[in-house]
């Protein structure tokens, strides 16, 4: 029998979730057959899946010793170069600044550079993760970029801190969001309700009607902040978050994102890659705001957040407002 002491970050969490975290290499039905036949107790007792673990609980699991090893496999840390710049943290929390090209998951063509990979490396270096202490529990993002888009992911340190963050973007008025982008056109500022579908094995989005089986509506408010008339500069807020919803609800209303190499301008796209070598969206998370913040979060009342345009997008919206260049 192999006996576990809940720790404060595996606390909070119902019985069946924390097993399959931490028997990650088991057959899925061997967890619901130790459920099934109560191989497992908690404090002694045995437990419904659902119950919800407390700090210090003793975890007992009817394992050999090497069927546990077998079945446990601690969070692999590699050693990455961190590419992301620190914007806040805390205990509970870390808020990064994602570069252009960097996956925040991983992905059939990349599985060990990741941003969250890079997050993992950095607080096991900061000796505030430890995988064979926590086998129940990995940091984790509450929400992701686009491989292109830069800017700002927010990541729960603790197991209380995903909670609560990952209700509050449940709730979506918790936490605003707004981006910085560039558009074709004089876009001004609007207030923007549409409805999207992701097309079957594919990833991409179209806009279709409200009466479309599936659609999903799709609320997004922009905000001009400069413009020549050929392109506008605008701030973006996101109502609600669907895939690639500024790409596409800015391209369906006929002003896309410059760069944008699925929903852009691709003749315009050219000039743009020609003259100041952006092949990728101009697209960047650029602040948060904690409006409504709950639980062990709530001391991030009205707390701003922002990152920078990064320096090659600086010097693009530079040039092109101010040297009018293209």
């Amino acid at each position: 029998m192999k006996e576990l002491e809940i720790n404060a970050n595996e606390a909070g969490q119902r019985f069946d979730k924390y097993l399959k975290k931490l028997l990650c290499q088991a057959p899925p039905q061997l967890i619901y057959k130790m459920l099934r036949k109560k191989d497992v107790k908690v404090n002694g007792m045995k437990i419904k899946e659902n119950y919800i673990l407390q700090e210090n609980d003793i975890v007992s699991l009817f394992l050999y010793e090497d069927k546990f090893q077998e079945y446990t496999k601690p969070q692999t840390i590699f050693d990455l170069k961190i590419e992301f710049n620190v914007l806040y943290e805390d205990q509970h929390i870390l808020v990064v600044s994602k570069p252009a090209g960097l996956l925040v998951h991983e992905d059939k063509e990349e599985d060990i550079n990741t941003l969250s990979h890079q997050v993992l490396t950095y607080l096991y270096q900061k000796e505030e993760y430890d995988p064979y202490q926590d086998l129940g529990f990995v940091p984790g993002p509450v929400h992701r970029l686009d491989r292109n888009t830069s800017g700002i992911v927010i990541f729960g340190k603790t197991m209380k801190a995903l909670q609560d963050l990952n209700e509050m973007m449940k709730k979506r008025h918790c936490i605003d969001k707004t981006y910085l982008t560039i558009c074709k056109g004089n876009m001004s500022s609007s207030d923007l309700i549409g409805y999207m579908k992701k097309e079957e094995n594919q990833s991409l989005v179209k806009v279709v009607s409200q009466s479309t089986p599936g659609a999903l509506m799709m609320h997004t408010i922009v905000e001009q902040v400069q413009t020549n008339y050929q392109f506008s500069l605008l701030k973006v807020k996101l109502i609600t978050g669907r895939t690639h919803q500024i790409r596409v609800h800015l391209a369906s209303v006929g002003h896309p994102i410059i760069g944008d190499s699925k929903y852009g301008d691709f003749e315009l796209n050219k000039k743009i890659k020609k003259q100041y070598h952006l092949s990728h969206q101009f697209l960047h998370a650029y602040q948060i705001r904690f409006v409504k913040p709950i639980g062990c979060l709530k001391y991030l009342q009205d707390k701003i957040i922002t990152s920078p345009l990064p320096q090659n997008l600086e010097d693009i919206k530079r040039k092109i407002f101010y040297e009018n260049q293209l």
